[in-house]
């Protein structure tokens, strides 16, 4: 067993600062990705820093269709929120058929958007939704937040704050998941709105989430699900493990794809 030092940030500051001042810190909000890779002797950080308990971390505001989510804010609470779902339910879906019911209720959206897993279901509605990426330090667009697979434009003593984006006119979310982990094996996340419409892929990317801008074009002049019939997605790009093959995943994104434009 190895020494971890355990830390609750009470403020955004002061979990900086606990993480300046260890030599190989890991910040922890939920735990849903970290304390299994860590169990796994996959990560042994000398500090674990909380963020948890932060206030400031926590909350939706919902105001016309500007929408603003704390990174503490977990699965469960994007999923029941009624004054969200008025205006973006795409987002709300999505986050209530993430893992199961303890995931959703300790896992945090910051978390999730933070590890950028290339199976996460959060990263692709934020590319579809033009989402800004708010952090202790700046504000990232998430067209240049998510950079490849587990990786993200975040420096190491940068913490995910808050996430916001004006509520599409229309959106849905629709995923193919993994049987046993309910990962995304393929997701697409499509929102259609005044500058046109987004649809970001999850879950089959080598390079992680990507946006389909084939689909995207064809959707523009006729939003149906019709419009990507004769549309494919290059399988050259696509995942491939024992769970399915590039060929399978690449007609998993068609597939997602239609049932999410049939939906919004």
């Amino acid at each position: 067993m190895y020494e971890t030092n355990y830390h609750r940030a009470g403020s955004v500051d002061e979990a900086a600062k606990l993480m300046d001042s260890a030599e190989s810190g890991k910040f922890v909000a939920g735990g849903q990705t970290l304390i299994p890779t860590m169990k796994q002797r996959l990560a042994a950080p000398d500090s674990l820093i909380d963020l948890r308990h932060i206030a400031d971390l926590k909350g939706i505001s919902v105001n016309g269709k500007d929408v603003r989510i704390g990174a503490g804010t977990t699965h469960y609470e994007v999923a029941s929120s009624a004054d969200l779902a008025a205006v973006c339910p795409g987002i709300t879906s999505l986050a209530g058929h993430i893992g199961d019911p303890h995931v959703r209720h300790m896992g945090t959206i910051g978390g999730s958007i933070a590890n950028n897993d290339p199976a996460a279901d959060y990263p692709s509605a934020m590319l579809a939704l033009g989402a800004t990426i708010h952090t202790s330090k700046r504000d990232i667009a998430a067209a240049d937040f998510f950079t490849g697979m587990f990786e993200t434009a975040l420096e190491d003593d940068e913490i995910v704050t808050a996430v916001s984006f004006t509520a599409p006119d229309a959106c849905a979310y629709s995923k193919f998941p993994n049987p046993a982990s309910r990962y995304a094996m393929a997701g697409v996340f499509v929102a259609k709105g005044g500058d046109g419409v987004r649809v970001a892929v999850t879950g089959a990317g080598m390079d992680g989430v990507f946006r389909w801008e084939a689909a995207e074009q064809a959707l523009g002049s006729n939003f149906s699900a019709g419009a990507l019939d004769g549309l494919s997605v290059d399988a050259g790009d696509m995942l491939s493990d024992i769970h399915g093959t590039a060929e399978y995943r690449a007609n998993l994104v068609k597939v997602m794809a239609k049932r999410a434009v049939a939906a919004a």
